[in-house]
Parts: C-alpha cells; sequence; structure tokens
C-alpha cells in the first residue's frame, strides 16, 4: 500500500531523512517510534506530500505522490490523516467538520454527505454530538471527530502524527480504543506514537527511527522482548523508567 524508496529529505543542509527503503502492506498497522527528531514525523508528512522530499519516491496504492503529476488534492483525498492537533473548523458542527470533504471534494450531495457523517460519527462513539461545536468538545471527543473526517473520504489508508500527545491522560484511551477498532476492520494504518501499549498490542510490525533512518524493523514480541540494535534498547529502558 505505501513504499518508500531511497527516501532523502533535507532542511537546508541538515540531512532529516536518509535513504528510507520501507514498505506497509494492506492492511498492515505499522507503529513508527524512536525519540524526539528522529524524523518520525517528518517520515509520515511525506507520504501525503506535507513534506516534499529531496531524493526517491513514495507510492500509496500506486500512485507517486513526489512525481509532480497528477491532481495533488485528489492524491491526498485517498489518504485519511489524523493530526497531533485536531485541526477541525471551530464555527463548523462536528457533523458539518465531517461531511465537508465529501461534498467539496467528491461532490456528494449534502443530504448524502451528513448521513454518512452520521454513521462515522456514531463508529467513533460520537452519536449524540453531531450538532457540537469544537469548543463544546473535550480533546479526545475532537481527535475523534478529526478520525471521522479523515475516515469520510473512504481512504484506503490512514496516516497517525502522534493523535495522542496533545490529549490529557484520561482521554488517550479512547482515542486510542477507536484506533484499535479500525485496526480490527482491516485499515492500512502507519502510526507515529509515543503509546508502546498500543504498539505491543496493535501494531503488525515497529519501525524504529533514530537520527532519520529506520535502525529496527521488528515485530512487536521481537522489538520488546529482544531489540536488536543499542540504540532501541536503550530506548526502551529509559521509557520503562
Amino acid at each position: 500500500m505505501i513504499t518508500f524508496s531511497n527516501v532523502s529529505k533535507w532542511y537546508g543542509d541538515y540531512r532529516a531523512l536518509h535513504e528510507i527503503d520501507a514498505t506497509v502492506a494492506r492492511g498492515e498497522v505499522v507503529v513508527v517510534c524512536g525519540p524526539s527528531g528522529s524524523g518520525k514525523s517528518t517520515l509520515i508528512r511525506t507520504v501525503n506530500r506535507l513534506e516534499p522530499i529531496q531524493q526517491g519516491s513514495i507510492t500509496v496504492d500506486g500512485a507517486d505522490m513526489h512525481s509532480g503529476k497528477g491532481d495533488i488534492n485528489k492524491m491526498r483525498s485517498r489518504i485519511g490523516f489524523v493530526f497531533q492537533q485536531f485541526n477541525l473548523f471551530p464555527h463548523m458542527t462536528a457533523l458539518q467538520n465531517v461531511a465537508l470533504g465529501p461534498i467539496k471534494v467528491s461532490g456528494l450531495p449534502r443530504k448524502e454527505a451528513h448521513e454518512h457523517a452520521r454513521q462515522l460519527l456514531g463508529k467513533v462513539g460520537l452519536s449524540t454530538k453531531c450538532d457540537s461545536l469544537p469548543s463544546e468538545l473535550s480533546g479526545g471527543q475532537q481527535q475523534r471527530v478529526a478520525i471521522a473526517r479523515a475516515l469520510a473520504m473512504n481512504p484506503p489508508v490512514m496516516l497517525f502524527d502522534e493523535p495522542t500527545s496533545a490529549l490529557d491522560p484520561e482521554m488517550v484511551g479512547e482515542v486510542l480504543a477507536v484506533m484499535k477498532s479500525l485496526a480490527r476492520d482491516g485499515m492500512t494504518m502507519l502510526c507515529v506514537t509515543h503509546e508502546m501499549g498500543f504498539a505491543r498490542e496493535v501494531s503488525d510490525r515497529v519501525w524504529f527511527m533514530d537520527e532519520g533512518r529506520i535502525v529496527e524493523t521488528a515485530t512487536p514480541d521481537e522489538f520488546f522482548t529482544r531489540a536488536s540494535t543499542p540504540r532501541a534498547q536503550k530506548f526502551l529502558a529509559d521509557i520503562r523508567g
């Protein structure tokens, strides 16, 4: 579903990504972890071209995202993206936020888009919050609206960039529960997260990044019980305290 081929990225003289070669299979859940500044968020933001790359190629469901060909907005509409900050439109209700993409991008009739939005808000446990503005919702509820909004375009792949890091601890679980449900439904997911419990329980593979490289790829069991690189071993020791 996602293929990184020899991907490198620079910010001026600083090299943020070093010759990344990696794939995410259809229906696979991959968690990207690593220390701050290791390139995790940069990597995931290159997938839908929020960040340009200077070398290599990235394909998503067969489409070359960085070729400069094709309608980038149409290509992005096939990739759900959930940000650290919820990025909801503050003047729109939860229902309107979720329905906006299908109406504006796909030309779906308003009535049909609103019905689909109601179903998605129900899926993320917010069927009673359709008419609420973001300011009337908790952080966890806003992030679940953001997930529903990303799902509204029926994307074949979902990207999550630290979706729980802006939340109070008691709200993290409700967002992770929605992500676990998506994984059970077979959604292809690439997730940057510090939630190691989620990585252990839900992911098919863990990518460990350090200094712009994927230095270790392993199953959750392999990674958490017998990480092979000293840098990953230190990372795990640090987070376990």
